[in-house]
């Protein structure tokens, strides 16, 4: 018999992980990355842009998950990650780039919290985000694309890095 969302037996866990977007701004996309930040725990969604949209079309997404995740909006990403990085947060970057390390064998630590940085949904994270980040991690992929969607990809780090902390 299917479950309903009334009789999973899921146990509630928050995880250390703060989900910082670097000027994510398709509001679908935002709904999204709500709905997942409340699926897997984590602590805090950081949403960075001048032009975050908050409307009718981010609230169907996210299906009201906007009520219960804890997040912050903020214009500089730059700020947003020196200050985490300051709090002694390991600052890991979801990216493909010549030293980027494939996210199955990267062993995530349970000594500090994590601050995962995604990108902008055509050119990903920026290069100073880039630059000052502990880890730069990517997905491996089979086919004729280079990248996927920043949600999709989102949904694959946050497995893999909550399958890993329990």
């Amino acid at each position: 018999m299917q479950l309903s969302h009334y009789n999973t037996n899921f146990k509630k866990q928050t995880f250390p992980i703060t989900l910082v977007c670097d000027n994510v701004t398709n509001a679908p996309n935002i709904g999204s990355l709500f709905r997942i930040a409340d699926a897997f725990g984590i602590e805090k969604l950081v949403l960075c842009g001048e032009h975050i949209p908050f409307g009718r079309k981010m609230t169907k997404t996210s299906r009201a998950t906007e009520k219960v995740v804890s997040y912050e909006i903020a214009k500089s990403v730059s700020k947003i990650v020196e200050g985490l990085k300051n709090e002694n947060y390991q600052i890991i970057s979801l990216e493909i780039t010549n030293t980027s390390k494939p996210i199955h064998s990267f062993n995530f630590s349970k000594e500090k919290p994590i601050a995962l940085i995604i990108g902008d949904e055509n050119f990903g994270v920026s290069e100073h985000i880039l630059k000052i980040s502990d880890a730069i991690i990517h997905i491996d992929m089979f086919g004729q694309n280079s990248s996927m969607n920043v949600v999709q990809a989102t949904n694959v780090a946050l497995y893999e890095m909550t399958k890993q902390l329990l």
